[in-house]
């Protein structure tokens, strides 16, 4: 997929961390693009003739979703030309976005076709009638903005804060030195933590630093696997292997050989 920069309006900013797009002209094509466990759920805009399907459930996709937090491996597979537009959201968002668990969202993906408040068939003809990614990028900001207002939800700001600091420690922060920062018990930090993601702090922490080991992995800049693992902060390789595994359904070796160029 490709990143690309879009100027958001300010309403939307807390809410996405990245926008990103990709399309295939070629009619024999096929892409099965993995979905491992990153930490952020999205909003996605696909069009292909014969869609798109949630494997291994082998599940056909809405032309637009919302994808929650991903925690078991699963992937999105397409035959034939098709194109996207993938809203990448920080962990809270689908709460402010659908007033929903999102927990409920975990591993899965809702229809965003089926909400009846907001006149979503308005918004997908728009979409398919655009022809550049810009405008369709558009068209997804106005849904976001729609969706936020309808809700009215005020975000909170301690749960913002914890998920920062599990990013900037690449999840090597310890969940105690989280709850006394904000100055809250474990009991209740841990409650609005699962309430805000769909996490727990400590599933979250753990997907961020498989990230970063995923991240490190694709660099290539190291000799031996066990370094990644303890540059990671996994107590061991074995430990390192393990997680990876868990998020991927594949080793670290077999990862590299396979998926790298």
């Amino acid at each position: 997929m490709e990143a690309i920069h879009f100027n958001v309006p300010k309403e939307l900013a807390p809410f996405i961390n990245c926008i990103m797009i990709k399309e295939s002209l070629d009619p024999k094509g096929h892409m099965n693009m993995p979905f491992y466990a990153d930490g952020y759920p999205g909003i996605m805009f696909q069009q292909a003739e014969n869609g798109f399907f949630l494997l291994p459930r082998n599940k056909k996709l809405s032309e637009l979703f919302l994808y929650g937090q991903t925690i078991e491996p699963i992937s999105l597979d397409v035959h034939g030309p098709y194109r996207f537009v993938v809203f990448q959201l920080y962990p809270f968002a689908s709460k402010y976005l659908l007033g929903v668990d999102p927990k409920i969202l975990n591993d899965d993906c809702f229809d965003l076709l089926q909400v009846r408040h907001i006149e979503f068939e308005s918004y997908r003809q728009q979409l398919i009638q655009a022809t550049e990614f810009e405008e369709q990028i558009q068209v997804i900001a106005r849904l976001m903005l729609a969706l936020i207002q309808s809700y009215q939800i005020a975000p909170d700001d301690r749960i913002q804060q914890a998920i920062e600091l599990i990013i900037q420690h690449k999840g090597q922060i310890m969940i105690r030195t989280l709850y006394e920062r904000l100055h809250l018990t474990e009991r209740t930090f841990e409650r609005k933590f699962l309430a805000e993601t769909g996490l727990t702090p400590k599933q979250f922490a753990r997907i961020i630093q498989f990230q970063s080991s995923l991240h490190q992995l694709t660099q290539a800049k190291y000799q031996k696997l066990v370094e990644i693992g303890l540059d990671s902060g996994f107590a061991d390789q074995p430990h390192f292997i393990r997680t990876f595994k868990k998020y991927t359904g594949q080793t670290p070796s077999y990862y590299l050989k396979h998926y790298q160029v």
